[in-house]
This record gives structure tokens, sequence and C-alpha cells, in this order.
């Protein structure tokens, strides 16, 4: 399989540029010549304001385009023009820096596109949520801005906020710095804006983003901590405090379950159906949903991660009803489904539930890496079969991705 640096410099811009944008598309976004570009292509020419010119139009640094940097996994030019933005705002504003024509927002306004914002991204419309959160993080800190001197609490509330959806969309990308310069603003607006809560789920927010990045003994370190601090009185606990704590401490065991540690994971998973059972009923709150349903289908990824398949199939059949959950908490309950059918070698169901989940969901599925590695398990079915989950997910039947490697279990975090 060739590397990103094995192809031509033509070439690298023809396969940035995708099915989606003709070359006519790219001259016009460039302001050049269809000559030039189809020279470029060619590798016949490509002066520096022409290489400076397309790689601003496809959102890319000029490193990709010339070999040194390889492209992230499965980004499509929509995608990598709105890690470009909301890096822009994350930065600028972290320096202090607004745009001048910045309009006045209330306090009411920067909450209602906050619920927006997780809307998107619970919705598996992540470029989306990061179109919308650009924007918001310089509204809310403009507000900020626009505060008098010891009134700014909610006003660094609400960045905190912005900023840390800012990092859950750049991490579930694969924008990994931009996931940690994010996170980090957001701390520092939650420590400002003196919320306990919002810390603590800014803190399990930077442990995601060091278990996707394979720091695991440190991400369950936050992820405990996270837990610990908010952990509430179950006989005096409202739905909302129950719903952060049930859902910090079930990522404590996702943590633990990724770091082969059974009985500390068996403890957060106990800890985790007892916050659903008190709850009743799949609540959503402080930017996360959680409930008895959530409990469980989390539980499902949890057991399959331990190698305990036989424990996941057991609840996926006590699992009848999907429905109150997210439509990525869905779609992520059927990848973990049919990880464990292909663990227990059943490979026909398997298929039919990734096949399912990909057609249905083929812009959050694009974003994804499990698919990949659900494919890789699979040792037995139809190659036609194979074949047809394979192209939708742009792997080969091997695992094999046409342009960059495949993911792995771990990667798959």
């Amino acid at each position: 399989m060739p590397q990103w640096s094995d192809y031509s410099t033509g070439e690298r811009i023809k396969i940035l540029r995708g099915r989606e944008i003709r070359q006519s598309d790219l001259a016009e976004m460039t302001g050049l010549s269809v000559v030039t570009v189809q020279k470029a292509e060619q590798d016949k020419t490509l002066s520096l304001q022409t290489l400076l010119a397309i790689a601003n139009a496809l959102s890319v640094d000029t490193s990709v385009i010339l070999g040194q940097q390889a492209p992230r996994r499965a980004q499509a030019q929509d995608d990598r023009t709105m890690i470009r933005d909301l890096s822009r705002a994350v930065h600028d504003t972290a320096a202090g820096i607004l745009p001048h024509d910045v309009e006045p927002i209330s306090l009411e306004q920067l909450r209602e596109i906050t619920d927006r914002c997780w809307t998107h991204y619970w919705a598996g419309r992540y470029v989306e949520a990061g179109a919308v959160v650009g924007p918001f993080i310089t509204a809310a800190a403009a507000f900020l801005h626009d505060q008098a001197d010891g009134e700014q609490a909610e006003a660094w509330q609400v960045l905190s906020d912005a900023y840390r959806i800012a990092a859950y969309t750049a991490n579930l990308m694969g924008a990994r710095d931009l996931a940690y310069a994010s996170i980090g603003h957001a701390q520092t607006a939650a420590e400002r804006g003196a919320d306990d809560m919002r810390v603590a789920l800014v803190r399990s927010g930077r442990s995601w983003v060091y278990l996707r990045d394979a720091r695991l003994p440190e991400a369950l370190e936050l992820a405990e901590r996270s837990a610990t601090d908010i952990e509430p009185r179950f006989s005096k606990a409202t739905p909302e405090e129950m719903t952060a704590y049930g859902s910090h401490v079930n990522f404590a065991a996702v943590v633990a379950s990724r770091m082969g540690d059974k009985a500390r994971a068996a403890d957060y998973l106990s800890q985790s159906h007892a916050a659903g059972a008190r709850l009743g009923r799949e609540v959503r709150a402080h930017g996360t949903l959680f409930g008895p349903v959530s409990a469980t289908t989390q539980a499902v990824g949890i057991k399959v991660a331990l190698g305990q398949t036989g424990a996941a199939l057991d609840l996926i059949d006590s699992v009848t009803d999907v429905s109150s959950l997210t439509e990525a908490a869905q779609h992520r309950y059927a990848m973990d489904k049919a990880l464990a059918q292909a663990d227990a070698k059943l490979w026909d169901q398997s298929l039919d539930t990734l096949e399912e989940t990909l057609r249905a969901a083929p812009v959050w599925a694009r974003h994804q890496t499990l698919p990949g590695v659900i494919v890789q398990r699979i040792g037995r079915a139809s190659t036609a079969r194979l074949r047809r989950v394979s192209e939708l997910i742009g792997v080969s039947p091997t695992g094999a991705s046409d342009r960059f490697p495949s993911a792995t279990r771990k990667s798959a975090l």
C-alpha cells in the first residue's frame, strides 16, 4: 500500500480535490486558470503562488500537498475547511484577537447556541457542529470582553462550554493538536467561571483526548478524578447531577477496559448501572445524555474491549429499544454490537449490523474508524458482501485503506 509521500505532488492535489471538486471548480476557488490547475496535477509546473492558492482552497497545509505530512484519514473538503476555521477561532480568541465586526449577543442567545451545537454533535453531524461552534467561540469571547470586572463568571462558563465542544469535535476528527489546545482553553475558562461541575466536565474531556492519543494511564487518572469530584449523594441528587456522574463513571469504565483492568471496569460499570437505575430514564444535561439504556449499551463496548464476548452478547439480547439514545449513540452501539458478533464468529450477523448502520448514517460513519476494525475481524463471509461493505468505508477486505493506514482496535477508541 503506497504511503502519502509515495504519490507525486500532482497526484496528491488530485486526491485532495476528490470527486466533489472538479478542476474547473478548483480553478474558480483559487482564481487560477483551468490550464494552470491541469499542469499542477500533471506535475508539469507548480509555482509557489499556485501552491499557496491551491493549499488555501483545499484547506490544507502546503506540507500536505508536498508530501511532507499526510492528511487526516477520511477528511473531505468540507471537513478540512471546518477544522481550519475552527482552529482560527480557538487560537485567535485565546490570544484576545476578535473581529472588528462581531455583533453583540445576549447570554440567553449564547446558551441557545450551546444547545444547538450539542444537538448537531450528538446527531453525528460533526462538520455542522464545528461550523457553528467556531463563530460561537468568537461570540462568547466578545460577550466576555463586554462584561464588567466581577461580573464575568457566567461568560467564562459559556466560553468554557464552547471550547469544550470544539475540543470534542476536533478530537473525534483526528485534529489532536487542536483538541489539546481547545480543552486547555476550556479548562482555564471553567476555572475562571468558578463552576466545579464544568471543571469536572472539562477534566473528563481531557481524559477523552488522552484516550484517543493512547495515553491510557493518564486518561484513567483524570476520568476517575472527574467522577469522584462530582459523585453525589444518590438520595439527594438531582437528575442533572446524576446524569453527569453516570456518564463520567461510565467513561472511567471505558478507559479501564482499554487498559484491560477487569476489576476496575466492573466496579465502575456497577456504579454506572446504579446511576442509570436511579434515573430510570434517559436524561439530557451538561452536553450529554445518560440513563439506564446508555449504561447498558455502553457496557456492550466495554465487555467487547475486555474480551468478554459472551457477556456482551447477553447484554445485546437484553436491549430491545435504543430510540431514547442520541443518533450518534445509537450508531456507536451498533458498531459495538457488530464487533461483538464478529468476535463470536457470527460473520453474517456482523455484516448485517455493520452494513445497515453504514447505509443509515453515511455522514456519521465517514468519521469513524471502528468499521474498518470490524471488517478486519470478519474472517469468513461472502467475498461479494465483504467487498460491498468495504467500499462503504473505503477499505479493502483486508483492512487496508486505499490511501492511508487502516485503523487498529486501539486507534478506534
